[in-house]
C-alpha cells in the first residue's frame, strides 16, 4: 500500500524556490516525494547552454515516509554574467532514464510566452522587493500574487527585475492558524508520512495522540493539564483571541508538532499539496463550525493564487528572517516570558519545533555555509527517527538551536545588505522582567555597527521598524507601565532605554556617514520616513520603508484614527516630542501619492519595491497593491 501512494506523489512538492543567488554559486530549495536524480540546465545569452550535473551538489533531508527537503547548492566553475535574463530548466530523471523538463512537472512556473523560469544575477542591489505578514486566512488578497504579476509585465527587461526579494518576518504564522488549514496540514501529514514525535507536558502523549483529539480544532489550549502552573502559559500560548487587534486572535489552533510546521510551509508556498489531499471537516461546536466554514472561502482564495507565488519565488532570489509568528506571537517579548516558556517542556518543544522548521525551510538558504553545522545535526536527527523522531535527540537539538547565536545574514554588494536577527539576542530589561526586552543586545549592536563602519552605504533589514509611528508607540508604552506588554505587542526599537540609546548613537557617530535605508515590517500598514540627524557634520542620511503586510492589514478605522492622531500630537512644532527619545532626529513622513489630507500610514496587503541609486539613495518607494494598484511615496521637502 505504501509502495502505490509513493508511485501516485509527484516527484516536487514544493519548489524550486531560489535562494542565495551569485555568479559563480546558485542555492535552490524544494521538497521532493523521493530521491531524486537532478540536472540543472542554464541559458544564459552568452555563453551558450550549460549543463550541471548536481547529484553532489544536493543536500537531502528526509522529514518523513515521502518528503524530503532537498537544498541545491551549486559551484560554478565560470562565473555566470550579471544583468541579463538566465533561463533554467531543472530536470528530473524518470524511472525509464530518460528526463522530463521543469515545464512538464510545474508548468505554473513559467510566465506565459516562456518556456523556462528565469533568474537574473544584479551587478548591484538597485532594486529591491520586500514585505512581511502573510497570513492565509486573511481575508486580503496575496501580495506575492500582486508581486508576479508586476514581473510577469517586465519579462523581457532584465535590468528592472529586483536584486531580492526581501521577506523581512511572518513567512508563516504558526501561532494563528485557520481551521480549515489545520485539517489539510493532517491530511498532508498522513499522506506524506511526516515523522511523528512524543509529547512531553501535554494531556497527549504523542502526535498522532494530539491528532485525534477533540480539542485539536479551536481547543488546543485544553491540552494543557488544568493545573494552576499552567494558567500563565496559556494565556502567553492560546490567548491571541483576547488581544485581536495588535496580534494573533486564532492561537486556539497554535502548530506543535515539527510535522505540523512543515506541512504549514508546505501548503504555504505550493499549490502541488493541496492536490494531493481532501480533507473533511472535523466535527466541531456550532460556533466553531461557523468560523471553520467562513474560513473555508478565505483559504480557497488563498490557495487559488498558489501557482502565482511559487512563480515569483522561482524567479527572483530571496532572504527570509523571522519575526515572531513564525514561531509564536510574543516570542521572546519579555524575560519574564522567557522564564514561563522555556520553564515547561510542552512550550519549549513547539519553539523548537518550530525553530527547527525554520532552519530547514528558511534560514538554510540565506547563508549554507553559516548553517551547515545545525542542518548536519538536523540531518543526524531525521535519519535516526524511523517512523517516530527521538524525543532524547529531538531535545538536545533544540537546546542547541536555543542557544545558537549566528541567524544573522550579510550579503556584501552595493549596497550591503545586513539581515538583522531582532528576535533571539534580546538585552532583557534590568528595570523588570515584565518591561520589554531589546530587541538586540549591545554585543549583537556593536556587531552591526563594525557591519557598517565597512560600507558607505547598506540596506537593512529590521523586522521591526527602527522609526516607528510614534503615537503608536505611545500606546504600546503606556500599556506597558500598566504592567501589560503582551496586551498590545509592545515591541519597538524605542521600548527598551538601552538598546534605543545605543541604536540612536550608532545613527549619530561620526564613522557612520553613509546612506543607510532600513527596511521593515511586522505592523500591518506601510510608510516611508525620510531621517535628518539634527546638528552633526556629515550627518548620515536615513530612510525608514515598511511594508506591511504582504497579507495582512491593521483595522482600518483604528489605524485612521492613530494616523491622524499621530500627526496632531507629534507635528513638528508639539512639545510632546521633546519628551521621546528621538528628540535628535527629523522625522519627515512622506505622503502616499492620492491619499487623504492627513494620512501618512498606507493600510492595504501587498509588496514594498524600493528603487536605489549607485549611492544606495532610494530614488522610489512604492508600495504594490495586492488589489492591482500601487502608490509612490514621494520625497518630502527638506526640513529647515
Amino acid at each position: 500500500m505504501a509502495e502505490r501512494i509513493e508511485q501516485a506523489l509527484p516527484d516536487v512538492l514544493v519548489g524550486p524556490l531560489l535562494r542565495r543567488l551569485s555568479p559563480t554559486r546558485l542555492t535552490l530549495w524544494l521538497v521532493s516525494s523521493r530521491p531524486l536524480e537532478m540536472t540543472l540546465v542554464l541559458f544564459p545569452h552568452q555563453p551558450r547552454e550549460r549543463t550541471l550535473d548536481i547529484s553532489a551538489a544536493q543536500t537531502r533531508l528526509p522529514v518523513g515516509r515521502h518528503a524530503h527537503i532537498c537544498l541545491i547548492d551549486v559551484a560554478l566553475e565560470a562565473p555566470l554574467p550579471y544583468d541579463e535574463r538566465i533561463d533554467y530548466d531543472l530536470r528530473l530523471k524518470t524511472a525509464s532514464g530518460g528526463w522530463r523538463s521543469i515545464a512538464e512537472w510545474a508548468p505554473w512556473l513559467c510566465h506565459d510566452g516562456q518556456a523556462f523560469p528565469a533568474f537574473v544575477l544584479a551587478s548591484r542591489h538597485h532594486r529591491l522587493m520586500h514585505g512581511s505578514c502573510r497570513k492565509p486566512h486573511h481575508e486580503s488578497p496575496d501580495g506575492l500574487v500582486r508581486g508576479d504579476a508586476w514581473l510577469a509585465t517586465r519579462q523581457d527587461e532584465a535590468r528592472q527585475w529586483p536584486a531580492w526579494l526581501l521577506m523581512t518576518g511572518d513567512q508563516v504564522y504558526v501561532d494563528d492558524v485557520a481551521g480549515p488549514t489545520l485539517t489539510a496540514i493532517h491530511a498532508l501529514i498522513d499522506r506524506l508520512g511526516l515523522f511523528d514525535e512524543c509529547l512531553e507536558g501535554a494531556t497527549v502523549e504523542d502526535s498522532q495522540a494530539l491528532y485525534a483529539a477533540p480539542q485539536t480544532y479551536y481547543h488546543r489550549e485544553k491540552l494543557l493539564p488544568d493545573v494552576t502552573s499552567n494558567a500563565a502559559l496559556r494565556e502567553r500560548f492560546f490567548g491571541g483571541v483576547k488581544k485581536p487587534v495588535f496580534t494573533s486572535a486564532n492561537a486556539s489552533n497554535h502548530l506543535m508538532t515539527l510535522a505540523e510546521m512543515l506541512a504549514m510551509y508546505c501548503l504555504a508556498w505550493s499549490p502541488t499539496p493541496w492536490t494531493l489531499i481532501d480533507p473533511a471537516e472535523p466535527a466541531l461546536e456550532p460556533k466553531d463550525q461557523a468560523t471553520y466554514r467562513q474560513e473555508q472561502a478565505t483559504m480557497a482564495a488563498f490557495v487559488e493564487g498558489l501557482p502565482q507565488c511559487a512563480r515569483l519565488m522561482a524567479h527572483l532570489p530571496s532572504l527570509m528572517i523571522f519575526d515572531d509568528h513564525d514561531v509564536t506571537d510574543d516570542w521572546n517579548l519579555t524575560a519574564d516570558w522567557e522564564r514561563c516558556a522555556y520553564g515547561h517542556p510542552f512550550s519549549k518543544r513547539i519553539i523548537g519545533n518550530a525553530l527547527i522548521a525554520y532552519l530547514l525551510c528558511q534560514g538554510w538558504g540565506n547563508d549554507p555555509d553559516k548553517l551547515t553545522p545545525l542542518v548536519d545535526e538536523a540531518g543526524a536527527l531525521l535519519a535516526s527517527a524511523g517512523d517516530t523522531l527521538e524525543a532524547p535527540h529531538q531535545d538536545r537539538f533544540i537546546e542547541r538551536l536555543l542557544r545558537f547565536q549566528g541567524w544573522e545574514c550579510h550579503v556584501p554588494g552595493t549596497p550591503a545588505l545586513l539581515v538583522l536577527d531582532t528576535r533571539t539576542r534580546r538585552w532583557r530589561s534590568e528595570r523588570s522582567p515584565r518591561r520589554p526586552s531589546g530587541l538586540m543586545d549591545w554585543e549583537a549592536l556593536m556587531e552591526m555597527q563594525q557591519q557598517l563602519l565597512e560600507c558607505q552605504s547598506a540596506v537593512i533589514v529590521s523586522p521591526a521598524p527602527m522609526f516607528g509611528v510614534k503615537l503608536i508607540e505611545g500606546v504600546q508604552k503606556l500599556f506597558t507601565l500598566a504592567g501589560k506588554p503582551l496586551v498590545v505587542d509592545a515591541e519597538n526599537w524605542m521600548a527598551h532605554r538601552g538598546a534605543a540609546n545605543v541604536l540612536l548613537q550608532i545613527w549619530r557617530h561620526s564613522k557612520t556617514p553613509g546612506n543607510y535605508v532600513i527596511l521593515s515590517g511586522d505592523v500591518h500598514y506601510s510608510f516611508a520616513y525620510d531621517v535628518f540627524v539634527r546638528r552633526r557634520e556629515r550627518p548620515p542620511h536615513l530612510w525608514q520603508i515598511t511594508s506591511s503586510g504582504i497579507k495582512n492589514t491593521f483595522p482600518k478605522q483604528l489605524l485612521n484614527v492613530f494616523d491622524r492622531l499621530n500627526r496632531w500630537l507629534y507635528a513638528p512644532w508639539s512639545p510632546l516630542n521633546w519628551f521621546t527619545k528621538r528628540r535628535k532626529f527629523d522625522v519627515v513622513p512622506r505622503d502616499p501619492v492620492g491619499a487623504s489630507a492627513g494620512e501618512r500610514l498606507y493600510n492595504a496587503s501587498g509588496l514594498g519595491l524600493v528603487t536605489l541609486d549607485h549611492q544606495g539613495r532610494p530614488t522610489d518607494i512604492r508600495q504594490l497593491d495586492a488589489g492591482g494598484g500601487e502608490v509612490r511615496f514621494p520625497p518630502p521637502k527638506a526640513p529647515t
